[in-house]
């Protein structure tokens, strides 16, 4: 394994780790507040730590990740849809 690409894989790993922290984050303030745009940010933080750690280990198996792109439009879906949610209560 190059520098380059060990340093590439170091790196996802701490994006990996970091999105699963503010996934944490932002639960707990969802156990204190019971603020739902606080549940929607904790998903769409997992559903990219989910994502970054999935697509790491599927490029290197040599396949298309189109999915990962999927994923990752979902995840800001989720944010914007909780910023709705906040917003336009009813």
């Amino acid at each position: 394994m190059t520098t380059t690409a060990a340093f590439v894989l170091f790196a996802s790993g701490a994006l990996a780790a970091g999105y699963v922290v503010v996934a944490l984050f932002f639960l707990r303030f969802w156990r204190l507040y019971r603020d739902r745009l606080f549940v929607y940010f904790s998903a769409a933080f997992a559903l990219l730590a989910v994502q970054r750690a999935a697509l790491e280990w599927y490029e290197r198996s040599g396949n298309d990740a189109l999915w990962s792109y999927v994923l990752r439009f979902a995840a800001y879906l989720l944010i914007l849809v909780g910023i709705a949610d906040k917003n336009w209560k009813s």
